[in-house]
């Protein structure tokens, strides 16, 4: 299985945290939020990854031979030219590789730090193409991806989700897509790299996949991680989710 992190974004809700490195290579605890990823996808067997960059790339790139020396995992680099417009757009960049890799495939947001058991319930699932949940959410300050589930089956991928649901649990951001549905999730990037469509978020993509009845999930609540987004974040994540993470290790 090859893993795909998207990290090509300005980042502009960290405000000027972001101006100075890309928020993948934040550290937390001495590594970086991109080193972390990288020991996580090694520890549950996966060691080919590829890096969608933009924002800033020159200095995530001068990361990779010392990551790939330290944690013996293969780096490639999909440059996403047009990152300052919508995030499907590092989607689309990354379609060539998608296509010519080995499937099941794992697509994964850059932002979260996380335990190695998040990792390993995406990837070991039994399900073929699976996203995650975490039912212990909150809206108060955040305005997470929802996924109510119903029968068993995710029908939702949206924020400010209302409606009636067996259970409801907020996207972690991580997703592994069987090549049944590669076709469909090529399908629905490439009708959004035009117009007005190419500002839109590669959330996007996901909910027709999920609307479509493509994905099952994985229930992983309960066990710690967490996001960054805001200023706040940094600070929640070495104070509280980090040593939550290295508590559970």
């Amino acid at each position: 299985m090859i893993a795909f992190i998207y990290a090509a974004g300005r980042a502009m809700r960290l405000g000027p945290t972001s101006a100075d490195k890309p928020k993948i290579l934040i550290e937390f605890g001495g590594k970086s939020l991109l080193e972390w990823h990288v020991q996580r996808l090694v520890e549950v067997g996966i060691n080919k990854l590829v890096i969608v960059t933009g924002h800033k790339r020159e200095m995530i790139r001068e990361t990779f031979a010392g990551l790939q020396e330290r944690h013996r995992i293969k780096i490639k680099e999909v440059i996403n030219k047009e990152f300052a417009e919508g995030s499907v757009l590092s989607f689309n960049a990354s379609l060539p590789k998608i296509l010519s890799a080995p499937t099941p495939v794992l697509l994964m947001d850059g932002d979260v730090l996380y335990a190695t058991e998040i990792l390993r319930r995406v990837v070991h699932s039994r399900h073929r193409t699976v996203l995650l949940i975490d039912r212990n959410y909150s809206t108060a300050d955040d305005d997470p991806v929802l996924v109510p589930v119903r029968k068993g089956k995710p029908i939702e991928f949206q924020k400010k989700w209302k409606g009636a649901a067996d259970l409801v649990g907020e996207s972690i951001g991580f997703f592994k897509i069987d090549s049944a549905d590669i076709p469909l999730l090529v399908e629905e990037t490439r009708k959004r790299t035009v117009g007005d469509r190419r500002h839109e978020s590669y959330d996007e993509v996901l909910r027709s996949l999920v609307l479509a009845g493509r994905f099952d999930y994985e229930d992983v609540t309960g066990i710690p991680w967490t996001e960054i987004d805001f200023p706040e974040d940094i600070d929640f994540a070495r104070t509280k989710a980090l040593p939550a993470i290295l508590g559970r290790a």
